[in-house]
């Protein structure tokens, strides 16, 4: 819902960090900036994909520990074993 309060901040010409940036944003609302946005107009190229499968418990931490181990995230160690298993047929 947009802020009818009359008292809004300017927005920033620009912030020294993303940190200040941050902090301003955690604070205001963008529906009571809309005037000054401009449309961007991007180019995206997605080279990877993401997917949520799920697994049951017992196995989460049994990969869980293994990636641990092997110091290593649990998404990639989960990505390796898959890719072991389907290339073996």
């Amino acid at each position: 819902m947009q802020n009818t309060d009359a008292s809004i901040d300017p927005l920033p010409d620009d912030f020294d960090s993303d940190q200040e940036a941050a902090e301003f944003w955690d604070t205001h609302s963008i529906t009571d900036y809309e005037q000054a946005m401009e449309p961007a107009d991007l180019d995206v190229d997605i080279q990877r994909r993401h997917f949520e499968i799920e697994v049951d418990e017992e196995s989460f931490l049994a990969l869980r520990e293994v990636a641990r181990k092997e110091r290593k995230p649990v998404k990639q160690l989960a990505s390796e074993i898959l890719k072991q298993r389907l290339q073996a047929g």
